[in-house]
């Protein structure tokens, strides 16, 4: 950690900046600049906050120089991590597309889009059974029961499952159902006992991004589940809030590369919630796959005008399957396979 001190800075304020370092077991070295004196601590980052010196007097401001997220970051893991779900590997080489609709809605509705994902060519299934709603009043999702018609259909067609967990309490449930992938939600994102929780289990993890998150912040979220032992994280970019209306949200492709210099762990596209409208997902899904994405979370519907959730911005089958088809080019000319 560096401590900056201001320029009225007097012998006795770094003296007493040196001397709480050293009490908290750490050597110090001081650099005397022109216009500013800055103090290194040396040692352990970790038992440090910048909260403990920036009250301080003399101090103008102070910061790690060590990244805080130890396990996720590229620093701990110089080589590519490859998330297995069962046998599906999300990272490395192959790209990955998870289809399926917004919500499960019917055992009917499950077994024709488990059908439609496997013929497109998909590997894994997504579908809501609990749905994070801005209305109390719409659809919230078919709960327990859900995960049970979701599990069912999928099985037909040997498709490991994503569906998003939104509440602790209903973490045995899932896996009880033997959820192959759970997802964190943008709003969960920063619900740190649901992180902790998710992280004591086995279970690969989707973690997207808040709504106004940093990428600094999704990183140290990550990290709460891999501090609990589950390193088997998936990072999924859906889109920030900015000023602009055209859209529904802005999808960060610049995140990708700067995901892939900061960690080791797969990256994801989510491009239906980012842009909200079914004819801009394929644009979106392309310039995910070109800019470096490991994969995609694409919504897929039997019947988009009658989905029971985000109809808008959901593919019909043969758009879907005509999207598959086009990605597979550009994995070939980027050099990977689909």
């Amino acid at each position: 950690m560096i401590i900056v001190m201001n320029k009225e800075v007097t012998e006795e304020q770094i003296g007493n900046v040196v001397k709480k370092i050293q009490d908290l077991g750490h050597e110090v070295n001081i650099s005397r600049g022109t216009n500013r004196t800055i103090i290194g601590a040396i040692g352990d980052e970790s038992k440090l906050d910048p909260e403990m010196f920036d009250s301080l007097p003399g101090v103008e401001y102070s910061m790690h120089i060590v990244k805080q997220y130890k396990i996720v970051s590229r620093e701990s893991h110089k080589q590519d991590s490859i998330i297995d779900v069962r046998g599906i590997p999300v990272g490395g080489n192959q790209i990955q597309v998870i289809g399926g609709p917004c919500s499960v809605e019917t055992p009917e509705q499950m077994n024709l889009a488990a059908q439609q994902v496997s013929s497109a060519g998909c590997r894994l299934m997504r579908g809501g059974a609990f749905k994070p709603r801005t209305s109390p009043y719409t659809f919230q999702g078919k709960g327990r029961d859900g995960l049970g018609i979701f599990r069912k259909a999928a099985d037909k067609y040997n498709l490991p499952i994503v569906t998003e967990l939104m509440d602790v309490r209903m973490l045995d449930t899932f896996l009880e159902h033997d959820v192959d992938v759970i997802q964190i939600g943008t709003r969960n994102m920063q619900n740190f006992d649901l992180l902790k929780e998710v992280g004591r289990t086995n279970k690969p993890v989707i973690l997207k991004r808040g709504l106004s998150a940093t990428i600094s912040e999704w990183l140290m979220a990550a990290e709460y589940i891999a501090a609990g032992g589950n390193h088997n994280i998936i990072f999924c970019e859906r889109g920030i809030r900015t000023f602009e209306t055209a859209y529904r949200n802005v999808m960060d492709v610049t995140c990708v590369p700067v995901l892939k210099r900061e960690t080791h762990l797969p990256v994801i596209i989510d491009p239906s919630h980012a842009g909200g409208k079914s004819w801009m997902v394929p644009s979106l899904a392309r310039a995910a796959i070109a800019a470096g994405a490991d994969g995609l979370l694409v919504e897929m519907h039997p019947n988009p005008c009658e989905a029971w959730c985000d109809a808008d911005q959901a593919l019909s089958p043969q758009e879907f399957t005509d999207l598959m088809c086009s990605l597979k080019g550009i994995a070939q000319v980027i050099g990977r396979s689909l």
